[in-house]
């Protein structure tokens, strides 16, 4: 499993057009992918869940991955974060 922490710089947190990018990243690869904030953790591949974690400018989040491609999707997830988020 691989993990990484990012703090989100972003104006507006995670919003829906953001959480959008992320959760196509994230559905491009094998692995379990999780981004989890304040003590919960939701699949980085439902949109839903994504928006109900309403992060904010300032939080810390950590991604984590499990799976066959792990090391290639969370490489391509913290690209994402950081053109788009924080960094």
């Amino acid at each position: 499993m691989k993990e990484q922490k990012f703090t989100i710089t972003d104006e507006t947190g995670i919003h829906a057009r953001p959480a959008t990018l992320l959760v196509n990243k994230a559905g491009q690869y094998e692995s379990q992918v999780e981004l989890h904030y304040n003590g919960k953790a939701v699949n980085l591949k439902s949109i839903m869940g994504v928006m109900s974690l309403g992060v904010p400018k300032g939080a810390e989040i950590t991604i984590t991955v499990e799976g066959t491609d792990e090391e290639q999707a969370l490489e391509g997830i913290a690209d994402t974060i950081r053109e788009q988020l924080g960094e």
